[in-house]
């Protein structure tokens, strides 16, 4: 145990973050650096080393947290960052983006502020880096076999890096032109700056794998093809295909998905434009959508000097304390204020949009939108609350619906889908086309980071079983898992 009193002596504290009127002024990660450095040791303390240790359960990663805690605590950060890396290919992804689910699970937040797990998850890896004991670990020797991975996501990564380290030659195919997914063009550079993705690609290509971009599979490149060039493939291509909002009106020049919108803000990093060509300057924006995509939304268009920033949700603004329905451990709904919410703007629950209004150019100009609210366990509209706020922007971040079907690859490969539209698979993330398997929101469906990164690692060792006839790889998840979170 880190220190029996540690939760006793000290209370919560988090990362600080930079003043609003300056963070908005550039696409900086919006905390101070250094600022855990002071407290983290103390912050570690705070666990309590539980005989049952519920965050265990809470993170589908399995992550070994109380130990990592302990080494933290005691500063041993090269033991710290050998706990870290042994469940966890990415943490300093994790620590930045992932909601946390392990803290809702620990089980000094019964009637306690929780440990700040995800905060000394990321200064552990933080300082692991800066120290340069994060080395690449490539195989002794090689098996001969071949791997082929669609998707650079999270899950494509992970597997590609264990199937890597197991000794087997990978391929990571990536339809975008950078390696990353929605970590590289769907994340915002103000919640994490892509160094590190990229210091991760070079840790993995010095590994061994390699990166293909710019090849979209099933049309640049046959599914049928690619299985022919490799003894294994798995896809790991994500939960692409966006919900739409069929409202009249919706075919007026302004209206965008998140992933139109996002994407084009972080080339603007890259330094692929120098404005990008779809922006929130001097306009009035509209955000549909309450979850993390929206607020990546809200923060973006912050940066990009709206008029004003209205975020809309259909479901009612949730509680700021557990309900009933969702004790602990369970991941709880609760309302949560962001860093881009800090930021400004304005977000209105329990509406729904009636249509759009246009001016004589074709432009969306007004959106109409009237309150709800359940009735019979079913939403209805509040007569007479029917009203109209300025958009000359608006972004769809209404979450996804499923993996990509137009581009061919499920039928190319003759995949079957489950009930929901993904793509089925049996407990070693096998499809029923022998060779081929799934992981990430391809085969589970929109889900978190932690998620996809547990599933590229037991999607791995299913691969490394079917190609060698056994497996050494670890497996922290099965696909019917649900662990303690949504």
């Amino acid at each position: 145990m880190a220190d029996p009193k540690g939760f006793l002596n000290h209370g919560r504290e988090v990362a600080t973050s930079r003043p609003v009127d300056e963070r908005v002024k550039d696409w900086n990660e919006v905390y101070v650096p250094g600022s855990l450095l002071p407290i983290i040791s103390q912050q570690a303390s705070r666990c309590m080393d539980c005989g049952i240790p519920f965050c265990h359960n809470g993170c589908p990663l399995g992550n070994l947290i109380p130990e990592w805690n302990d080494y933290a605590y005691r500063e041993d950060w090269q033991a710290a960052s050998e706990r870290l890396h042994a469940t966890n290919n990415f943490p300093e992804f994790t620590g930045r983006l992932c909601p946390a689910p392990c803290e809702s699970a620990c089980v000094l937040g019964i009637n306690q502020p929780a440990v700040t797990i995800k905060n000394v998850e990321v200064s552990i890896i933080d300082k692991a880096w800066d120290s340069g004991s994060v080395a690449a670990q490539a195989p002794e020797r090689l098996s001969g076999k071949t791997v082929a991975v669609i998707g650079s996501g999270p899950a494509g990564l992970a597997a590609a890096q264990q199937l890597t380290r197991a000794g087997h030659t990978v391929a990571v195919y990536e339809r975008a032109d950078r390696i990353g997914g929605l970590l590289r063009y769907g994340i915002p550079e103000f919640k994490m700056e892509k160094r590190h993705i990229n210091r991760r690609i070079e840790q993995m290509r010095a590994e061994g794998t390699r990166f293909r971009t710019g090849i979209e599979i099933g049309r640049d490149l046959k599914a049928t093809d690619l299985r022919k060039r490799y003894d294994a493939v798995v896809i790991a291509a994500g939960a692409t295909t966006a919900r739409d909002l069929p409202s009249p009106g919706r075919e007026l020049n302004g209206i965008h998905q998140a992933m139109e919108y996002l994407p084009l803000s972080n080339k603007v990093q890259e330094g692929d434009f120098v404005a990008p060509p779809i922006t929130a300057e001097g306009k009035h924006v509209v955000v549909i959508g309450g979850g993390d995509t929206g607020a990546d939304c809200v923060g973006t268009a912050h940066r990009q000097g709206a008029a004003s920033v209205t975020q809309l949700e259909i479901m009612p603004q949730p509680g700021e304390e557990r309900n009933p329905g969702q004790p602990w451990p369970t991941f709880p709904m609760l309302y949560k204020v962001t860093s881009a919410h800090e930021e400004g703007g304005e977000r209105v629950y329990s509406v729904n949009t009636t249509h759009f209004e246009g001016d004589e150019d074709g432009n969306v100009q007004w959106l109409h939108l009237v309150e709800v609210e359940f009735t019979g366990g079913k939403l209805a509209q509040k007569p007479g609350t029917e009203r109209r706020i300025p958009a000359q922007l608006v972004t769809l971040a209404m979450g996804f619906t499923g993996t990509d079907v137009e581009n061919g690859v499920v039928a190319q490969f003759g995949l079957e889908l489950d009930e929901r539209g993904n793509i089925a698979r049996d407990a070693d993330f096998a499809t029923n086309v022998p060779g081929v398997f799934v992981a990430g929101d391809a085969g589970r469906g929109q889900s978190l980071i932690v998620w996809a990164i547990a599933e590229g690692r037991s999607a791995a060792r299913g691969v490394d079983r079917f190609l060698t006839g056994a497996s050494d790889l670890p497996a922290p998840i099965r696909p019917t898992d649900r662990s303690l979170m949504v």
